[in-house]
């Protein structure tokens, strides 16, 4: 089946917080928004088939995921990843950032110490500060043009601060690294001898580039699985986020009774019909679809790699194991923070995402999001040289 991704496909006027909410932003109206982590793409046919056909049935009750559910789900991650789930081990959010509140509120009280790795998607230092825990950072390191962990530091803030959970990206985000088994083991083996919890955010793990693996956390060892909640979803594979369905899988019945106390708590009990209805969809029809958008999407990191080298190298690409996300490097130009938003939003005209947002360690740093049509991306570019000029 060919696929157009190529094809661009208007947003604007379907509430799109991509496009939409420029002023609401403080950006300029006729900005390029390439920020937040959605695609510009239409999802899969199989997800567009079910979808059409629960809309002509027309009656959209209360409903859940029946046994095709659960075999699709863990077919899909035993499948690419060799995880073999168990049913009662999924518990469903609407979204992977609710999870890892619902984390934090059932495995620490307020004052506790929560441990992240900065630069790191922002919404986990919001759901820290928000449920009234302590923040505690153990930054990861640029080593040769990536992203490394530093163990020494990792364990000994967990010691200094008494930290109780801990919070990883993996693939991680915005720095694009796809741990390695004994990077993750590092940190797994350190965790276990501290007695920490572990809320991992899988979420990007279906777009890994080149010869990188993504292993799943909890896979790696029954120690690890006991203390590990694994937060996953159809949303960033699919560009179903809009449809807002998470898998939380938890091993231990304990941690996973906590958890479900948190999200009952929280009022929510049953998901979107059409979350259910896609991510099954996606999980059962949705491969053919995921190759080929993924091969376009690494060309069009391979497309932005060339041109920014050849045209403004002052500029430096953090080159991406994993996600469409592409983390980048504005230090060389020497400019402030506010003298860097000039540039890209005033004069370029592009919404990026600034790196301070994902903690100071990303200051200097813009994240772009290249899951969108060629053209847009060489307009974009192009306007990024014009105002560089």
């Amino acid at each position: 089946m060919g696929f157009d991704f190529d094809r661009v496909i208007g947003r604007k006027g379907t509430n799109s917080l991509k496009y939409d909410f420029t002023k609401e932003n403080g950006k300029p109206e006729d900005v390029l928004p390439l920020w937040v982590a959605d695609m510009d793409f239409p999802t899969a046919p199989a997800v567009l088939k079910r979808l059409k056909e629960i809309v002509s049935h027309g009656i959209f009750g209360y409903s859940e995921g029946k046994e095709e559910y659960f075999q699709a789900v863990s077919s899909w991650y035993w499948n690419h990843f060799q995880w073999k789930v168990e049913r009662n081990w999924i518990v469903k959010t609407p979204g992977v950032v609710f999870g890892i509140a619902a984390a934090i509120r059932a495995f620490t009280s307020e004052g506790d110490s929560v441990l992240l790795q900065q630069p790191v998607y922002y919404p986990f230092k919001e759901a820290i500060e928000n449920n009234k825990r302590q923040l505690v950072n153990s930054p990861l390191k640029m080593m040769d043009g990536h992203y490394e962990m530093d163990f020494e530091d990792f364990e000994q803030k967990i010691v200094e601060n008494d930290v109780k959970l801990f919070l990883l990206c993996n693939p991680h985000n915005p720095g694009g690294r796809v741990w390695k088994e004994w990077e993750l083991r590092k940190i797994g083996d350190i965790c276990v001898k501290h007695n920490i919890i572990v809320v991992s955010d899988e979420i990007h793990s279906d777009f890994v580039w080149e010869n990188n693996k993504h292993l799943v956390f909890a896979n790696l060892s029954l120690e690890y699985a006991r203390r590990t909640i694994t937060c996953t979803s159809p949303s960033k594979t699919f560009n179903l986020a809009g449809l807002q369905l998470s898998n939380i899988f938890i091993p231990d019945q304990k941690l996973r009774r906590a958890f479900r106390q948190q999200v009952t708590a929280s009022g929510y009990s049953l998901s979107n019909i059409m979350g259910i209805a896609a991510c099954q969809a996606a999980y059962e029809g949705g491969e053919e679809w995921l190759v080929e958008v993924k091969k376009y999407i690494w060309n069009n990191y391979l497309f932005l790699k060339e041109y920014i080298e050849e045209n403004f190298p002052q500029i430096s690409v953090i080159e991406p194991e994993g996600t469409y996300l592409v983390w980048l490097d504005f230090r060389k130009l020497g400019l402030t923070e506010e003298e860097r938003e000039e540039l890209v939003v005033k004069k370029g005209r592009l919404w990026l995402d600034s790196g301070a947002m994902f903690g100071k360690e990303g200051e200097g740093f813009e994240r772009i999001n290249i899951a969108c049509p060629r053209s847009v991306l060489e307009k974009a570019l192009k306007q990024l040289g014009e105002a560089l000029k």
